[in-house]
């Protein structure tokens, strides 16, 4: 048979949650839904001349004529389910997502269609809220001028093996401002929160020992609890997560079930004494594998062997969350980012650590706290990153600087005491920058103990401390640190400040070792040279320190003893001393 190609107005529609609803009561889930078929959706496609192509168990693909009768169907079906829905309890309504596209089709032996035009039709399905009808700009251009509706411009989207950009509209009918219950909830706050979200799937035993099936529990609920802490994310509830236990599920309807960008699924095995844990995150949207990893150890103390498994997996997850929600940003076009858009778009420019990129950051993170001067992530950054142009040898920096970093500080303070990220980036400040050390200390302990499990958070804490004169408690921070966040991209910081630490308390064998990795991962800061410059006059290697200012200066001309005596944050003034000293020693000018 000759292939048959045609433009077609294609519309396809799935219950939003139906993983949820037929799990609670799959038996009069599945009697509901062919009384939907018998009174609502047959008899709605059939009055605009529609073609029921297949169906999908909690959904249709529906072929039409024209984009303006696929529309009107959708509305009239959103608008009945809107009708039915007003006396059910929030937890049972039975909510549509429905997508229409215009677009060219292939029509198989059996009648099914196959082409672009069911290719973005079901993207489409997949990016619209709860009761509401995504449509792509092709189709829109036929129906604006013909149909009374409330459109939003969803501006251009990515959509899953769509190579470019579409311009998409949403249009709101039925319920789609009133999500039906929790999980509903979440699928509709996703879809607009400034945060990532996440769901962690029980983990499969697969060691034919059902006494197991504790263990594999437990680490799923103690990861959960654990990335709950990050105020960054949006974790999903357990009682949500684990009504797929036992079941074989497809992460990309996980992700539509439950609203989530990011899922993660592990298993647990046993042998003998010992168990193997492996973990992988994956992107809900386009199902690609983002982090994997495996975990060995004893069962002879199953509770500290779930402790550091969660500790690890925690550790690697939310840089990795971070990355890709940096590379999120990145596609969206200026006019559509909000404040967490221009927020993550700073992130990279920040971890450089670099004069031009800290500009480029300090633009960003300025106007996400012009969109919302109370945004605690963007007023955190902004004052790091004011931090780094006060205690570095870039340009001359203003008393405005100094004074607009402690008010971020302190604004940050007072509207984030929940973000342990914001808390330790104030603290932060006002201990860099010698504004308030008791308030500084005080707010980087908060932090630690409102998420002890971030390395970032453990971080940025020891570094106030290494700096703030209590050196040992800080080192201890930056070990813990380097263990959760191996690969964070921060992680040439930690090695660095972990380095100035040991050479504070009179380990310059360490301090080297660590300044030397430090450098291996990033040239461009000048803070690893003063480290190495006053680490080698400690050690009697003059040669090397007067090696190492020469690298300094030829990157930083602008650099003296003098002026490093006045930005340094170094609390302790034998330390101070002994830097500025080594630097005059080193051929740094005065």
């Amino acid at each position: 048979m000759d292939e048959i190609r045609r433009l077609a107005a294609i519309l396809i529609a799935d219950i939003v949650g139906f993983s949820r609803l037929t799990h609670e009561d799959e038996d009069g889930m599945l009697a509901e839904l062919r009384n939907l078929r018998r009174e609502v959706i047959d008899p709605t496609v059939a009055a605009h001349s529609g073609r029921v192509v297949k169906r999908t168990g909690d959904g249709a693909l529906v072929e039409f004529r024209s984009v303006v009768q696929a529309t009107r169907c959708a509305i009239q079906l959103q608008n009945t389910m809107a009708e039915r829905n007003a006396g059910a309890p929030s937890d049972r309504r039975i909510e549509f997502r429905i997508g229409i596209h215009l677009g060219d089709v292939v029509e198989e032996d059996d009648g099914d269609l196959m082409g672009d035009g069911v290719n973005v039709a079901a993207r489409l399905e997949g990016i619209a809220k709860a009761g509401a009808i995504c449509i792509s700009d092709d189709a829109y251009r036929h129906v604006r001028t013909r149909l009374d509706m409330s459109v939003t411009d969803m501006g251009e989207q990515m959509l899953k093996n769509i190579t470019e950009p579409m311009k998409v509209y949403a249009l709101q009918v039925g319920t789609a401002s009133e999500p039906a219950g929790p999980e509903l909830d979440l699928s509709a706050d996703t879809l607009s929160l400034d945060k990532p979200s996440i769901a962690v799937l029980p983990f499969t035993n697969m060691s034919g020992d059902p006494e197991q099936e504790y263990f594999a529990d437990g680490m799923a609920e103690d990861i959960i609890t654990a990335l709950s802490k990050f105020e960054q994310l949006f974790v999903i509830a357990r009682n949500s997560s684990f009504v797929y236990k036992g079941r074989a599920v497809d992460i990309m309807q996980v992700g539509r079930d439950l609203g989530v960008r990011y899922v993660l699924e592990g298993s647990v095995r046993k042998a003998g004494d010992r168990v193997r844990i492996t973990g992988q995150l994956i992107n809900a949207a386009t199902g690609n594998h983002l982090w994997a990893d495996r975990f060995d150890g004893h069962l002879e103390n199953v509770f500290d062997l779930q402790d550091e498994i969660t500790a690890s997996v925690v550790g690697a997850i939310e840089p990795t969350v971070r990355k890709a929600e940096i590379e999120r940003a990145k596609s969206k076009r200026p006019e559509h980012m909000g404040a967490y858009d221009l927020f993550l778009q700073a992130l990279p420019h920040i971890y450089a650590i670099r004069p031009e990129s800290n500009l480029i950051a300090l633009e960003f993170l300025m106007k996400a706290i012009e969109i919302d001067p109370d945004y605690a992530p963007a007023l955190g950054h902004a004052s790091w990153c004011l931090v780094q142009r006060i205690t570095r040898p870039w340009d001359d920096f203003s008393e405005d600087d100094l004074n607009l970093a402690i008010s971020f500080a302190r604004r940050v303070l007072a509207v984030g005491s929940d973000d342990a990220q914001a808390v330790v980036l104030g603290g932060f400040t006002l201990v860099m920058l010698r504004a308030d050390y008791l308030a500084g200390l005080d707010a980087v302990q908060r932090a630690i103990s409102l998420n002890p499990g971030s390395g970032f958070v453990n971080s940025m804490a020891g570094c106030a401390l290494v700096f703030g004169d209590n050196v040992e408690a800080g080192l201890t921070l930056l070990d813990r640190a380097m263990a959760l966040g191996p690969q964070d991209p921060s992680f040439f910081s930690y090695l660095l400040v972990s380095a100035a630490g040991h050479l504070f308390s009179g380990h310059p064998d360490r301090a080297l070792e660590l300044a030397n990795r430090s450098l291996a991962l990033n040239t461009t800061v000048d803070s690893t040279y003063w480290v190495l410059i006053a680490t080698y006059t400690a050690l009697g290697r003059p040669e090397d320190a007067k090696r190492t200012a020469r690298l300094l200066l030829a990157a930083y001309p602008k650099t003296t003893a003098s002026g490093y005596g006045r930005m340094l944050p170094i609390r302790n003034k034998a330390s101070l001393e002994m830097v500025i000293n080594s630097c005059r020693e080193a051929g740094i000018p005065e």
